[in-house]
């Protein structure tokens, strides 16, 4: 139903159209973020009285600033003295013997108050719900616009949650939950209400992931014939052996290849943890199958990074290897475009590129993206498109708890590597309340002289009027400076044109820059063995996951690292993060610090990722709802497959699915 059913000016619906709502649908389900709870109290940090004035008010002003200062008596004869700042225009109600109720903060008998009600408490105690709402809308219109929103769709308001369900969960009615999230009368009416808004929701995100895991597994895909002792060969060659999860992942996903469904698979590891090298494993045995593979990056760093890996491991082997990115010259890529197109490429690396219209393959069998909620969905199903039936890898650095992962990738299969390569190091991280690098200077020059190299991260390319934070240009010129004629440094960002970024790359690679001055550019990939020192100035504001994907650029070989993260601008809450970083090295621990501090959108990639943006659910508190929704959701399709249950809520979402082109009979 249009917004025009609420009968209120242009100007408004503008406003509601820039906060999401474009219906009165949306009205209703645009839920309170909080409640006042309006109750006499006389805590003294949560002071809540009816009183009655007993002085006239008087104003102090100091430029637009107004203090304002009154006594009052309640009703047990308490006196107290009342300040309330910017609110002089209520002297004109603030008579003596006018009865109030006052909000705020009381010591000493002198109450600081946040606000006042020139009404008893007795007409505006209860539960008030508090909105998200933009400048030009009050509280109290939008009230009215979700009563009217909801007067005219309750009869519309059908549960889609089964009623076998609601019975068995104890759940109140859908048309009740959403009343009473906006209109409640008591806490329980509020617990209530969520505890079926989030129990809804979940069960619908459950339901979309296993139909569409279930249509994947049910379309017919190629099963791919592969020389598992030529496979093992490849495997017995590698410098090195693999650990015991790396080698599960690998059996999981050749498993997969041989079998005639789609394999949709997602790979998650710690950084570190080796899932490369359980990518090129899979690369090679979709070409032992006769089928061309890809591997797709979200930066051209990563993936030049990935060619190079990928040349090493083949270079042994028939395998024809090719990279694409968008900084080759049309020639160059006219020529990897025909070799394609023939077959005589067999594996190509590269970057978005590698789904631009003139892309074409022979017989794309197989695709992996690496740090998949770097790329849109629509990016992914380009590439996937390419090819008939292909089989689909996703990586990720960012790992969290197997548990969590099937139920928040449940269209999914899930591989998890949590062990790292034997001999890799534990990277020393310590935390220097400083935003200069005297500190740690004499271990730096120590550390250069034995012949390392050294990460230097800053938050901003440049010099910022907002921010006091230190920038990669300033750094990189007063190191350049203090270590002029000793050693090499190289400034590396995003403003770079791709070319430009390779080069400096390359020659922190090859030894040529000892110190690299980098903005986050370097979160994901670099593998420099060489380098296994990081400063991070403002370490304060990157996130955790983030802080150890940075941490991941070093200790990448067997010699001993060191992370140090500098801040002097650290809030109490950000020097607890940064301590926590200290002692804590493995990746599933920090994530899921990270997820309980940041939410999951943040974390995850929540837009890009298809992480949905749940209303009133969250994946970590509200996980035992999150996980009774999926057992439910997987009785229902068993239900509908076999008797053709709960067709109501089951068949709409099938809609939605084949509308999005995401389910097809």
């Amino acid at each position: 139903m249009e917004l025009s059913a609420l009968k209120t000016t242009s100007k408004r619906i503008d406003i509601l159209h820039s906060m999401n709502i474009y219906s009165m649908e949306d009205i209703l389900y645009h839920f309170p973020y909080r409640y006042d709870i309006i109750e006499e109290s006389y805590e003294s940090d949560h002071m809540i009285i009816e009183a009655s004035v007993i002085t006239q008010p008087k104003i102090f002003f100091r430029g637009k600033m107004s203090r304002m200062s009154f006594e009052v008596v309640d009703h047990y004869n308490h006196h107290y003295q009342v300040v309330i700042f910017n609110r002089h225009y209520l002297r004109t109600h603030l008579t003596p013997s006018s009865t109030i109720t006052i909000l705020g903060k009381c010591q000493n008998n002198k109450i600081t108050a946040s606000d006042i009600k020139i009404k008893p408490l007795s007409e505006i105690a209860g539960i008030h719900p508090v909105y998200s709402l933009k400048e030009g809308l009050n509280q109290k219109s939008f009230l009215l616009y979700v009563k009217k929103a909801y007067q005219l769709l309750k009869d519309d308001l059908i549960s889609e949650v089964p009623e076998e369900y609601i019975i068995k969960h104890h759940l109140i009615h859908k048309d009740i939950a959403i009343y009473n999230i906006h209109f409640p009368d008591s806490k329980q009416d509020i617990k209530q209400s969520l505890k079926y808004l989030k129990y809804e929701e979940f069960l619908k995100f459950q339901l979309t992931m296993q139909l569409t895991k279930f249509n994947r597994s049910s379309q017919n895909g190629i099963a791919k014939t592969i020389d598992l002792d030529q496979l093992q060969s490849f495997i017995i060659a590698l410098p090195f052996k693999l650990t015991h999860d790396q080698s599960m992942a690998v059996k999981e996903i050749v498993d997969d290849l041989q079998k005639p469904q789609m394999m949709y698979r997602f790979l998650q590891g710690d950084v570190g943890s080796g899932k490369t090298v359980v990518g090129a494993i899979a690369l090679y045995a979709n070409y032992l199958s006769g089928y061309q593979g890809a591997l797709m990056a979200p930066t051209e760093i990563l993936a030049s990074q990935h060619y190079q890996t990928l040349s090493n491991f083949f270079k042994n082997t028939t395998v024809n290897i090719a990279l694409l990115t968008g900084s080759l010259s049309t020639k160059e890529k006219n020529e990897i475009y025909e070799k394609l197109q023939n077959g005589e490429i067999d594996i190509i690396v590269g970057t978005h590129a590698l789904f631009q219209k003139k892309v074409n393959y022979k017989n794309l069998g197989f695709v992996i993206t690496d740090e998949q909620h770097r790329f849109g969905v629509e990016q992914r199903k380009a590439l996937k498109n390419k090819g008939k039936q292909v089989d689909f890898l996703i990586m990720s650095a960012t790992p969290i708890p197997r548990t969590l992962a099937i139920a928040l990738y449940g269209d999914m299969d899930v591989s998890t590597i949590k062990s790292k390569p034997a001999g890799r190091q534990e990277v020393e991280t310590k935390f220097i309340e400083s935003s200069s690098m005297k500190p740690i200077l004499k271990h730096l020059k120590d550390y250069l002289a034995s012949g390392g190299q050294c990460y230097v991260i800053c938050p901003l390319v440049d010099e910022s009027e907002k921010l006091e934070v230190r920038n990669a240009t300033q750094i990189s010129e007063a190191m350049r400076s203090y270590f002029a004629n000793q050693y090499q440094v190289g400034l590396l960002h995003g403003q770079l044109k791709d070319d430009e970024k390779n080069e400096i790359m390359q020659q922190f690679i090859d030894n040529k820059i000892q110190i690299l001055v980098s903005t986050t550019v370097v979160e994901v990939g670099v593998d420099v063995k060489n380098a296994n020192m990081m400063i991070i100035y403002n370490a304060e504001r990157f996130g955790m996951s983030q802080l150890h994907q940075l941490r991941g650029r070093i200790g990448r070989g067997n010699q001993k690292a060191y992370c140090y993260l500098m801040s002097d601008q650290a809030s109490d809450e950000a020097k607890e993060r940064l301590h926590y970083l200290e002692s804590c090295q493995d990746g599933f621990d920090l994530s899921m610090y990270d997820l309980k501090l940041r939410g999951p959108g943040e974390v995850l990639g929540e837009r890009q990722s298809g992480l949905p943006s749940f209303l009133v659910g969250d994946v970590l508190k509200d996980y035992n709802i999150l996980e009774i929704a999926r057992n439910d959701a997987s009785n229902m399709i068993m239900a509908y497959q076999n008797q053709k249950m709960y067709a109501y809520t089951i068949e709409r979402i099938l809609e939605k699915l084949k509308e999005n082109n995401e389910y097809v009979d």
